[in-house]
């Protein structure tokens, strides 16, 4: 059972947080039947991401064996074979569906409940069988499962989210993407092919221009949204991603989100006391 939880690599899950983002922000946090809603998607999704991870874990078990961290995966370890991480690759997916067909007859439109997590599903799966090798697209493809996860959290509980929000996403997650690549570069542990497209000085510039436009859109945001004391927590916001930068640029990070954060307590810390200020000013403003 420990191999097969290593196989779904559940600590990643914590990117799929994003899908609660939008009701947080909403102010409508405490309604218990959208949160219920939101609960049973984060797992449905989460299930559908462990599917990918399983799929790219088949495909690239020989790479993997070479590489100084990933040769003790499961799959590459040979702790698990391939045929049983199929068989639990399609039980993964038949309890996804199922969820998916129980919000559809709940309310949930099939195209919100459903078309998302397809769409994140086939785009990995393309990203995983050759346009991971596209210079750029590889990083956009990236960028792309973080936002549909926001954009799917609101669709399930029929929040729109503003323009400003959407925007700030969108460059927080090109700037974890390039950051991702630039630390694969740097350190020389990957198999990538895409990496000899990039050079570490356009990686370094590309990713404070992310950093600059997220910053940017997510001051917008705060001064746009209800609650006047938002805009106080931008100072809070710079010092986050500085300090996830001073990460990332060290010898012991891959660059990888979930990594980072599972490894840095001073980040964990700022990302609390971020989240406390941000329920002060949104409910008890």
């Amino acid at each position: 059972m420990k191999e097969y939880l290593k196989l779904i690599r559940p600590f990643h899950w914590v990117k799929n947080v994003l899908i609660f983002v939008p009701i947080f922000f909403s102010g409508q946090l405490f309604n218990v039947t959208k949160i219920a809603t939101l609960i049973l998607g984060f797992i449905a999704f989460s299930l559908v991401a462990s599917s990918v991870y399983i799929i790219n874990d088949i495909q690239d078990a020989d790479k993997d064996r070479k590489h100084p961290t990933k040769r003790f995966r499961p799959i590459a370890s040979g702790k698990i074979s391939k045929t049983h991480a199929r068989i639990f690759l399609a039980a993964l997916l038949i309890i996804s569906a199922l969820i998916i067909c129980f919000l559809v007859r709940n309310g949930v439109g099939i195209l919100a409940a459903a078309g998302l997590p397809l769409l994140y599903f086939v785009l990995n799966i393309a990203y995983s069988n050759g346009l991971k090798n596209i210079p750029l697209l590889d990083v956009v493809i990236i960028a792309t499962g973080f936002v549909i996860r926001l954009v799917w959290g609101g669709e399930l509980v029929s929040i729109r989210l503003s323009d400003a929000l959407l925007l700030t996403v969108i460059s927080a997650s090109m700037f974890l993407g390039f950051g991702k690549r630039r630390n694969e570069l740097r350190k020389g542990t990957s198999t990538r092919k895409v990496l000899k497209a990039y050079s570490l000085p356009f990686l370094d510039k590309t990713m404070y221009i992310y950093i600059g436009l997220t910053l940017v859109f997510y001051s917008l945001w705060t001064i746009s949204a209800k609650s006047a004391w938002l805009v106080y927590t931008v100072p809070l916001a710079m010092i986050i991603v500085s300090d996830y930068c001073l990460i990332i640029e060290s010898d012991s990070s891959d660059g990888d989100p979930a990594e980072v954060l599972k490894h840095s307590k001073s980040l964990l810390i700022l990302l609390g006391i971020f989240v406390v200020a941000m329920f002060l000013c949104l409910y008890l403003n």
